[in-house]
C-alpha cells in the first residue's frame, strides 16, 4: 500500500480553500486505513484546530505519538470512562445532561455536544436540546456539532438538517466557540456549510465524496507481487466452490493479497474486477482467498514476482479507488477501512 503523502496535504488544502475555515480533520479507523500517526503528522504543516476519532484508543495512539493538538472523540461518551479521557487529554461527545453535569464537576476541560439533527443514532435531538438546561451554562461547553446523512446527494436533507441545527443553536444558553458539520462533500459545497471548523474525511484519502464536486489527488496505491503462473484448461475450475471455469484453455496468476487485505470475497464473483498486470487490464476469477487472488492472463506474459496494481496507476491505465469499491459492492470507506494491518504501508 503506497500513500501519496504530498497528495494527502493538498487535498486538505483544497478544503481549507473551499470552506474557508480551520480543519478538523477525520482520521478515525485508522485515518481510513491509511495510517492516523501518518496522517495526522503530515497534515501538521496545515495548522489544523484538531483531529477527530472514534474512540479513545485512536486519541491515545495520537498522544502516543506526539501529537499535542486537541482531540475530538465523536463515540457518545460514557461517564466510567471520564478517567480515560482526562488521561489522555481528549474532547468527549456529550448528549445528555447527567453525563455533561458528572463531566464538568471534574473541572473545566472542554467539551462537544451532538445535536441530532436527522441521523437517528447519537446526541440530543435538534428539538430538543432545551432539555439539557443550565447544564450548559460553562465555560468548558467548547463546541457542538451535527452529522448530515447525505450531504453527497442534493436533494435539500442536508439544508433540512443545517435549519434544524441552527434552530437548535439559538435554543442554547450561549453558543460555543465552534461549530461544526460539514464533512467532505458539505465541505466542498460552499461556506454555507462550514462555520468555525470542518470535518473532512474521505477526501483527504483520494475518494470522490459526491459527483459535480471537486476532484481530490489519489491518495493510495494498492500493489500485490505474482507467486504463481499456472496453466488452466478449458473447463477446469480455479478457487472454492468452482464459482469459475475456464471458458478456453489460459493462464492464471496467483497473487499474494486476499479478503484479509480488503478485497472481498466476491469481487471475482461480479465478473467485472479487475487488476492491473504489465499495464494490461485483468479480470479477478473465482472466489477470493483469505491470503490470495486469482487472475486470469490468458496470452499476456507474466512471471513470478511481477508486480499487480489493485488500486491506482500502471503504464497508462489506472483503476481508480471508486471503481474497484464498485465492483465488490462497497463505497471507497469500505475498501480503505478494510486495508488490513499486514499490508506494509510505504511513502511515497
Amino acid at each position: 500500500m503506497e500513500v501519496d503523502v504530498e497528495a494527502l496535504v493538498d487535498n486538505a488544502r483544497t478544503v481549507a480553500k473551499i470552506a474557508d475555515t480551520r480543519l478538523l480533520p477525520v482520521v478515525k479507523a485508522n485515518a481510513y486505513g491509511v495510517g492516523a500517526v501518518l496522517v495526522s503528522k503530515a497534515l501538521e504543516q496545515l495548522d489544523p484546530w484538531g483531529y477527530g476519532v472514534a474512540t479513545i484508543e485512536e486519541g491515545a495512539e495520537l498522544r502516543a505519538a506526539g501529537i499535542t493538538r486537541p482531540i475530538l472523540v465523536f463515540m457518545p461518551a460514557r461517564a466510567r470512562l471520564f478517567d480515560a479521557y482526562d488521561r489522555h487529554q481528549l474532547t468527549p461527545a456529550l448528549g445528555d445532561a447527567g453525563s455533561i453535569l458528572e463531566w464538568t464537576t471534574r473541572g473545566d476541560r472542554p467539551f462537544h455536544i451532538e445535536i441530532d439533527t436527522g441521523m437517528g443514532r447519537a446526541g440530543v435531538r435538534w428539538d430538543e436540546v432545551d432539555e439539557l438546561g443550565e447544564a450548559l451554562d460553562t465555560a468548558s461547553f467548547e463546541g457542538c456539532y451535527t452529522h448530515f446523512q447525505s450531504a453527497d446527494r442534493q436533494d435539500g436533507s442536508a439544508e433540512r438538517q443545517l435549519e434544524r441545527f441552527s434552530k437548535a443553536v439559538e435554543r442554547l444558553p450561549r453558543r460555543p466557540a465552534l461549530l461544526h458539520v460539514a464533512n467532505s462533500a458539505a465541505a466542498l459545497r460552499g461556506k454555507q456549510f462550514a462555520f468555525d471548523l470542518v470535518r473532512p474525511g474521505i477526501f483527504l484519502y483520494g475518494g470522490v465524496p459526491a459527483e459535480g464536486l471537486p476532484a481530490p489527488k489519489p491518495v493510495v496505491t494498492v500493489r500485490a507481487r505474482v507467486i504463481s503462473v499456472r496453466r488452466v484448461r478449458k473447463g477446469e475450475s480455479v478457487s472454492y466452490l468452482e464459482r469459475w471455469a475456464a471458458p478456453q484453455d489460459t493462464v492464471i496468476a496467483t497473487l499474494r493479497i486476499g479478503y484479509a487485505d480488503a478485497i472481498r470475497r466476491c469481487a471475482g464473483s461480479s465478473g467485472n474486477a479487475q487488476v492491473l498486470l504489465r499495464g494490461k487490464r485483468c479480470p479477478i476469477v473465482g472466489l477470493v482467498q483469505m491470503d490470495m487472488t486469482l487472475v486470469e492472463t490468458g496470452t499476456l506474459e507474466v512471471q513470478v514476482g511481477d508486480v499487480a496494481t489493485i488500486v491506482g496507476a500502471e503504464a497508462k491505465e489506472r483503476i481508480t479507488l471508486e471503481e474497484f469499491a464498485a465492483w465488490s459492492g462497497e463505497v471507497p470507506h469500505e475498501f480503505l477501512t478494510g486495508l488490513g494491518a499486514r499490508l506494509p504501508r510505504v511513502v511515497v
